[in-house]
């Protein structure tokens, strides 16, 4: 009888176990920055194993308002994406270990915290700047991202209340496209498709809306 108890707390740990392993979608990867004065002036971006993800910023004041605009937008990163951000987070150890270069009279640029959490392990490295390759390319992945999504969360605004605006701010999104290649411009293709849509939209902007919106379709974007 003892063994049979022995056997069935076996099989419920190698259950366990299995449940576990076949459930990679626990682990997350997240960034946070924080830069005083900066537009904006803290945000945070989560993804999971799984692909879904979360953007959140706050203390971006708008230029017209001047109002401080707290922004919460959740989406799904591309594949090629994730997969690049969770190898890239293997190759540094899953951030336990200091990254900060601690170098003196170095320019001040924002609190960065790279974070990584699963079913075994954690880890958190905070720095103002790295030496470290890989994380200064996991830095400006993330950086490019937030990019992108604020401007999706400028375009959305504009849409609603601005139409006007928008043929700026396209210009000046493709303008930043076209000098280094925006990230994951899929994660904001709701956001074009309305303005392609929108009848009230003057036609150069929904041409450039198209143009940015087919360009979420190219690999890495």
């Amino acid at each position: 009888m003892v063994r049979g108890f022995h056997v069935a707390c076996l099989l419920v740990l190698i259950t366990t176990f299995a449940r576990s392993q076949a459930n990679p979608d626990s682990a997350s990867i997240s960034f946070t920055l924080d830069f005083p004065g900066s537009r904006p002036a803290h945000y945070s971006i989560q993804i999971d194993r799984s692909g879904a993800a979360r953007y959140q910023s706050s203390g971006n004041t708008s230029a017209d308002t001047e109002q401080e605009d707290d922004f919460s937008y959740d989406f799904t990163m591309s594949e090629a994406t994730r997969q690049k951000i969770f190898d890239l987070a293997a190759k540094v150890d899953f951030f336990q270990k200091d990254v900060d270069s601690h170098r003196k009279n170095m320019a001040f640029t924002g609190k960065k915290t790279l974070s990584y959490k699963d079913r075994q392990r954690t880890g958190e490295a905070s720095y103002n700047y790295s030496q470290n390759l890989t994380v200064q390319e996991l830095t400006t992945l993330f950086q490019s991202l937030s990019s992108t999504l604020e401007f999706g969360h400028r375009l959305d605004y504009d849409r609603r209340y601005q139409k006007l605006a928008l043929a700026e701010e396209l210009k000046r999104m493709e303008e930043a496209a076209g000098t280094t290649p925006l990230v994951e411009v899929q994660a904001i293709a709701p956001i074009l498709q309305q303005i392609i849509n929108d009848s009230g939209v003057i036609n150069v902007s929904r041409a450039r809306a198209q143009r940015l919106l087919g360009a979420s379709q190219d690999p890495g974007q």
